[in-house]
């Protein structure tokens, strides 16, 4: 009778960890220039997956951001951005607080028309939170193009 050997299966191979990953969270916001500055138009970002943390109780918080802005002379570039809202993954901070650093942040950086951050915070024991800030640039009056935003009561996001 003849005896078959199995064949040991082979250990997986893992792909090594390039030595520079091709993202990074980060601190920085990048611009390019509006290519259409002689109008106003409304440029709005979605970002359904923020992650912070609650500074009191170290436990993670999720949002939904909605960023609507009316730029001037530069535009945010996306991939900056999402890699300045992901910096934020690791860190403590109040709801109200996070929401006003980052308008502060894309206001100093592109120096808009207008900007608004809606943040749509997921439930935390039993309470849903929206957090909305504004900026203007001093004279601008472009109300018609940036309608307030429509926050429907909270019933699972």
């Amino acid at each position: 009778m003849a005896r078959t050997s199995a064949a040991k299966p082979a250990a997986a191979k893992q792909r090594p960890v390039p030595a520079t990953p091709p993202s990074a969270p980060s601190k920085e916001l990048h611009v390019f220039p509006n290519p259409s500055p002689e109008r106003d138009y409304l440029i709005q970002f979605q970002v359904p997956e923020f992650t912070c943390h609650c500074p009191l109780t170290g436990q993670p918080d999720f949002a939904h951001f909605t960023i609507d802005m009316v730029a001037d002379q530069t535009c945010v570039e996306l991939k900056s951005l999402k890699m300045y809202m992901w910096s934020f993954r690791n860190e403590g901070a109040f709801h109200e607080k996070v929401t006003n650093d980052i308008l502060s942040k894309i206001v100093s950086v592109t120096k808009p028309r207008y900007a608004r951050i809606t943040a749509r915070w997921y439930v935390r024991g039993g309470i849903y939170t929206n957090v909305v800030a504004e900026h203007r640039k001093k004279g601008w009056k472009g109300d018609s193009i940036v309608p307030a935003p429509h926050l429907p009561h909270a019933t699972g996001l």
